[in-house]
């Protein structure tokens, strides 16, 4: 279909069951209005006669395994409803072009740039040239497309905005090049690598998984070049409850040196044991030897491998509670990871700007009102500032986002539901 034709495919149903079951019925109305507005934005750009297919990938909320993956630990995330989409269309020659709403035009000949160029590290460009050289070395066909997109997985957020974008652009040449054969675990894997090679950025793969694979995913990073990914099936809106992020903004500008010191302070422990990464470290030995640690790498690093120790097995506790329906035990170790990132990780506020501790607040906002609740609450994503997560009943949905919203701004609390699919074509 030409872009009139799917706007009237869309206006008569067409895709009503697809995107109910994407995004939930009572989105049904705002997505296809979106939809129609993104063809309207590819026709004025790219021509209202192309033959057009319709694209979504989602964010990700990450629920459990907060700063672990880098020390090679254990994850669970999931697929959020707020998504990037496309419209593409299929060109005959090897250049690519997408437009994002709110940012200019990239175009990218992938014959000319096939390999990385360390004055476009950070961009989309080498993103876009990274999963094209990506799908070519894993032996799969790859072409020239124009696109649009446009996204509601604000930047920022935690919810892998980033992650999204490479996703699609992997989604897009499955579908339009492979017959939608690549699996989208195998997508996940080559946007680590576009970011990783093309981009300039030393990555770990859940953020790309998580969009990509859909619903609940536990991950295990045991061995990073071969992660083991389960699909978990819960449904937490069927159990009533939605997931609301708070973004208490909180100014991020000085904030790389308390994000590198996680890491960094976690590997000097492993280093401490002639290991390169906590996972590799015995944790019988590494308590054994805590009065030594304290002296040679100090107090802060030993809290930190204790957190990483213990939110591993908190992964697996969670991921058995939710395979079990058992939302009890998986509540009390959603609190359980929160209270260890705060008082253990320490990635709820910085030390360089004390005033400043938006997080803390929203976690005892959150505490307070979810008190007498059966509901749960955390720290979201990399912390320092940014967001928390928590799981509301539906029914305290409006109440939790106004006290949030009048504390921190209007809009600030995002009410998400966990949708089934990850990278999808829609139509």
């Amino acid at each position: 279909m030409n872009t009139a034709q799917m706007k009237k495919y869309i206006a008569e149903g067409g895709i009503d069951e697809r995107i109910t079951y994407v995004y939930g019925a009572s989105a049904l109305d705002a997505q296809k209005a979106r939809y129609s507005k993104a063809i309207d934005e590819f026709a004025a750009i790219y021509g209202a006669d192309r033959e057009i297919t319709l694209y979504s990938v989602a964010g990700r909320s990450e629920l459990s395994g907060n700063h672990t993956d880098h020390n090679y630990g254990c994850v669970v995330a999931a697929s959020i409803d707020l998504d990037i989409i496309a419209v593409a269309s299929k060109r005959d020659d090897s250049v690519i072009a997408i437009k994002s709403e709110g940012f200019p035009e990239d175009v990218v000949d992938f014959s000319k740039y096939n390999a990385p160029v360390e004055n476009k590290f950070g961009t989309s460009e080498s993103i876009i040239a990274g999963m094209v050289q990506g799908f070519l070395k894993d032996g799969y066909a790859v072409g020239g497309f124009d696109a649009y997109t446009t996204s509601n997985v604000l930047k920022g957020s935690g919810l892998s905005s980033s992650a999204a974008f490479e996703d699609m652009v992997g989604n897009i040449l499955s579908h339009m090049y492979n017959n939608g054969g690549v699996d989208n675990v195998e997508i996940a894997k080559l946007a680590q690598y576009s970011e990783n090679v093309f981009f300039g950025k030393p990555c770990g793969l859940m953020d790309q998984v998580a969009c990509a694979v859909g619903g609940i995913v536990a991950i295990d990073f045991k061995d990073p070049k071969a992660p083991v990914i389960n699909k978990v099936d819960f449904d937490v809106s069927a159990a009533g409850y939605n997931l609301c992020i708070v973004n208490t903004g909180g100014n991020h500008a000085d904030l790389t040196d308390d994000y590198a010191s996680v890491p960094a302070e976690m590997k000097s422990v492993a280093a401490y044991f002639g290991k390169a990464v906590l996972r590799e470290v015995d944790e019988n030995e590494f308590y054994a030897n805590i009065a030594a640690l304290r002296e040679s790498v100090g107090d802060r690093a030993v809290l930190r491998a204790l957190h990483f120790f213990g939110e591993n097995k908190r992964v697996a506790l969670q991921k058995a509670a939710l395979e079990k329906g058992d939302l009890d035990a998986y509540f009390e170790q959603v609190i359980a990871s929160g209270k260890s990132s705060f008082c253990y990780l320490q990635n709820v506020y910085t030390t360089k700007n004390l005033k400043e501790q938006g997080l803390s607040l929203a976690l005892c906002l959150a505490e307070g009102y979810l008190a007498d609740k059966k509901a749960a609450y955390r720290v979201h994503g990399g912390g320092f500032a940014g967001t928390i997560q928590a799981y509301v009943p539906m029914s305290d949905v409006e109440g939790f986002r106004a006290l949030m919203d009048g504390v921190f701004g209007e809009g600030k609390c995002i009410v998400l539901r966990i949708r089934p699919e990850g990278a999808v074509k829609i139509a």
